[in-house]
């Protein structure tokens, strides 16, 4: 059975693959190579299997490159967005901090304004307080007058009469002398008289004058305490927003720093607007008191801000390359759990602390490379990895903005870039919720100050 399969299998090759043979001739000798069907197949076989390889592989090699070069310009083009969105929210943060402090110099012209008008008020009561008294004193040396008056009066009107009787206990001629001097003091009276009606006329009309001027005072007031109230407004419920946003409690963070930091934004003293030593406050006292207040925990929610990270950790521009959650592994492929975000940058990038604490750590770490990890308040804590340079010791104080590292590539890494972190109470949060939080804040405050200048 296989001899004639055999048979017909070579029959049906040599059909196609005819015997040949390769004759190789020297001086001395003639010799040949027979290739049989067989043997032909298997050459042509294998030609046409390099040959298909070699299409295969051409057609993958120009797949790719054409693949990896559209990749390329996508990833140029999204770095170049990124950059240019980078620039624009540095500007927008610069045009904000310029805002803030155009508002904090037009406060505290408005709170200079309140204390000169409280001077002046002051002053208002104090004269009318003075003329009050002056008018009381006319008055009583008034009546006072007009009691003596009315006495000499009576007294001449009993001397007219004996001398006009001839009583002879009357008085003789030279007591006309007394009646002349009682005539002439009545007349000095009644123009005494006179002129103490005159000037408690023109007191009474200064009083008026001064009233008038109280009212108007009082209206400028109104108009300034409502101001302040609107721009504490304005000022306190963004902030308080941007904590909440944050998952931040704002009456535990206020109760807490009331506690540990009242030298720096503890309660102010009550205002008081009058000298007259009452117990019941005024509408004004009240309302000031409001926004002192106000004042005081819209510094306190200042402080708080200083020491939470509301900022970015980079300012040059920037790749943002991993967010925060569940990723594929860079190293193994796996999917794992990033707990930070990462921004890719040339190395040697500036770094920068996100808010005011202490240094805990400032070297290796493994996995992390060079690491910087400062301590905040409220529990907060922030990681700076895959650092190329360190600036900062262990146990050293920084603040917002502080230089803390430059960007690079140590520790478990793929390329130069900043792992930054943000822990509260030793639980990683996402750091990008800090960071929005504050942006969010800063660009409705901007779109609010526009709004005001259209008007």
């Amino acid at each position: 059975m296989r001899s004639r399969l055999a048979i017909k299998t070579h029959a049906v090759l040599e059909h196609f693959f005819p015997e040949r043979r390769l004759f190789l001739k020297s001086d001395t000798d003639t010799r040949f190579i027979r290739l049989r069907p067989a043997t032909q197949l298997l050459t042509y076989a294998g030609a046409a299997a390099v040959i298909a390889w070699a299409i295969i592989a051409t057609a993958v090699l120009l797949m790719d490159s054409i693949g990896s070069g559209n990749f390329r310009e996508q990833a140029k083009r999204d770095q170049i967005t990124y950059q240019q969105r980078l620039n624009a929210l540095s500007l927008e943060r610069d045009a904000r901090a310029e805002e803030a402090l155009a508002a904090q110099n037009r406060f505290n012209a408005a709170l200079q304004q309140i204390s000169v008008m409280q001077s002046e008020l002051l002053q208002s009561e104090t004269h009318r307080r003075e003329l009050e008294t002056g008018i009381d004193v006319i008055q009583a040396t008034l009546r006072s007058t007009m009691q003596d008056r009315k006495a000499a009066q009576d007294a001449l009107a009993n001397l007219e009469a004996q001398t006009a009787d001839g009583d002879p206990t009357s008085p003789d001629t030279d007591s006309q002398i007394p009646v002349a001097f009682l005539a002439g003091a009545l007349a000095d009276t009644a123009r005494e008289r006179d002129q103490i009606l005159a000037d408690a006329q023109a007191a009474l009309l200064t009083a008026e004058k001064l009233e008038h001027d109280i009212k108007l005072m009082q209206e400028k007031n109104n108009q300034v305490f409502q101001q302040l109230e609107e721009a504490m407004t304005i000022s306190v419920v963004p902030l308080d927003k941007m904590f909440r946003s944050a998952g931040m409690p704002t009456d535990k963070i206020i109760d807490q720093l009331r506690r540990n930091y009242s030298g720096q934004g503890g309660p102010l003293t009550p205002l008081s607007f009058t000298t007259r030593g009452e117990d019941d406050p005024t509408v004004d006292e009240i309302r000031a008191n409001k926004i002192l207040n106000q004042m005081d925990l819209l510094n306190l929610y200042r402080i708080a801000a200083e020491r939470a990270p509301f900022a970015s950790p980079v300012r040059d521009a920037v790749r943002y390359t991993s967010g925060f959650g569940h990723r594929r592994d860079p190293k193994t492929g796996g999917r794992r759990m990033h707990n930070g975000s990462d921004f890719a940058g040339p190395s040697g990038t500036d770094i920068f602390a996100t808010a005011d604490g202490v240094v805990t750590h400032a070297g290796w770490q493994s996995g992390f490379g060079k690491l910087v990890t400062i301590q905040h308040d409220f529990g907060i804590k922030t990681q700076y990895a895959h650092t190329s340079r360190i600036l900062v010791k262990k146990g050293q104080r920084v603040s917002r903005g502080d230089h803390i590292a430059d960007m690079g590539s140590t520790g478990r890494s793929t390329g130069t870039h900043l792992h930054y972190e943000v822990r509260v109470n030793g639980t990683p949060v996402n750091p990008m919720i800090y960071i929005k939080a504050a942006s969010n804040v800063f660009e409705k405050q901007n779109q609010r100050a526009r709004v005001e200048s259209d008007r």
